[in-house]
């Protein structure tokens, strides 16, 4: 049974004097991305897709070069889209954040509304199981608000009420049948693995 495993990218170099989709990993979440890739060892992955932010490509990249593949990045695959306000600081982001997830119908501040990120990220998963043309794991790195959002659509609960990753870091990852479009495992952080 193949797979699409999406993973949140774990930790980032935090910098306020640049645009937050220019914002690379740093050494603590390059390493984790390199431990996630030991973990792939067992398992066939065919293709690796990115959103077009640096964090999420450079987690791609690490992926692609240790299993001696290319990425390809997506703009639909990107974050909620926070433009209007750039960045916040804890603890003011986190409540701006749940402002997000708890008024999904409306633009918090001008971001884009928790709706419509969770149909941009629905379709964007859902075209690239329909269009990518290999039959092995697929790996989608990509951010950890939209990931919540693609949860509560597989889950068929309503935005806010989805299962979450517990990871402070980010770096955590849900398994979802390719065929199917159905979860198959939930939230687990990378330390965690794939071992029951």
């Amino acid at each position: 049974m193949a797979s699409l495993i999406f993973i949140t990218h774990p930790e980032v170099v935090i910098d306020p004097a640049r645009p937050i989709p220019e914002w690379p990993l740093n050494a603590t979440g390059r390493a984790r991305m390199e431990r996630f890739v030991e973990l792939l060892a067992d398992r066939d992955v065919s293709a690796v897709y990115a959103s077009t932010e640096r964090k999420a490509m450079d987690g791609a990249a690490i992926v692609a070069e240790a299993l001696g593949l290319s990425y390809e990045a997506d703009e639909d695959l990107g974050e909620n889209d926070r433009s209007a306000t750039g960045y916040i600081a804890p603890p003011e982001f986190w409540d701006v954040v749940r402002e997000f997830f708890g008024r999904p119908h409306e633009s918090i501040r001008g971001w884009e509304r928790a709706v419509d990120a969770q149909t941009r990220i629905v379709n964007a998963i859902q075209r690239i199981l329909r269009e990518d043309e290999t039959s092995d794991d697929i790996v989608v790195v990509s951010h950890g608000a939209v990931g919540c959002l693609l949860t509560a659509h597989l889950q068929k609960v309503e935005i806010g009420r989805e299962s979450r990753p517990q990871h402070p870091g980010g770096g955590c990852f849900i398994v979802i049948d390719r065929d199917s479009f159905t979860l198959t495992r939930d939230w687990r952080a990378i330390e965690d693995g794939f071992a029951d």
